[in-house]
């Protein structure tokens, strides 16, 4: 049986809330890294009790598959600083890193208008400095709704993120409903 090697792959899985993003970028980063270091680069800060079930879930479903966990909600860059050389860096999730960023001091309620730049710059940064990288985002900008001047604001930063990272990426996977839709390249796992 022959052995399947990646070279410095950038893989970007969107797609709707709760859609199984998380479990199949899990599958892909260990396929990618194969014997090699992988992170779970978890961006969630929990701020009510909804938010540490969710994080429990997500550490039970990931036991037992070789992943180091690194709690980064800012400055996603720095994971790099936290890593073994040529690893693997599963992020998940780039939308709430993104409000992470947004909101660095939780208690004022100002939105720092730097956010998204800093995102864009330390997530391609992240990119060019992995060995793999597999980024999870939420497909939460593209219904007809029309929202308060801040949601749309978050959702056109997020959006702008996303694209960033697909240009960046060698593959761009949409799941929905369960089907594994490629819009960019292609894996061999």
């Amino acid at each position: 049986m022959s052995k399947v090697m990646f070279i410095h792959m950038n893989v970007l899985i969107s797609g709707g809330c709760k859609n199984g993003k998380t479990g199949f970028a899990q599958e892909v980063a260990r396929k990618l890294s194969g014997n090699g270091k992988r992170y779970y680069v978890a961006t969630m800060i929990p701020y009510d009790g909804e938010d540490r079930t969710r994080i429990t879930r997500h550490r039970e479903d990931r036991a037992g598959m070789g992943f180091v966990t690194l709690e980064i909600g800012q400055n996603i860059v720095s994971c790099l600083d936290a890593a073994a050389p040529k690893s693997t860096f599963l992020v998940d999730s780039i939308t709430a890193l993104l409000l992470n960023e947004l909101f660095p001091d939780t208690h004022s309620g100002e939105a720092d208008p730097e956010a998204a730049e800093r995102c864009r710059v330390g997530l391609l940064k992240l990119a060019a400095g992995a060995e793999h990288a597999v980024f999870v985002t939420d497909y939460i900008y593209s219904d007809a709704m029309r929202y308060d001047s801040f949601t749309e604001n978050y959702r056109a930063a997020l959006a702008s993120l996303d694209c960033a990272l697909a240009e960046a990426c060698d593959t761009v996977i949409e799941l929905c409903a369960g089907t594994v839709i490629f819009h960019k390249g292609e894996l061999t796992l």
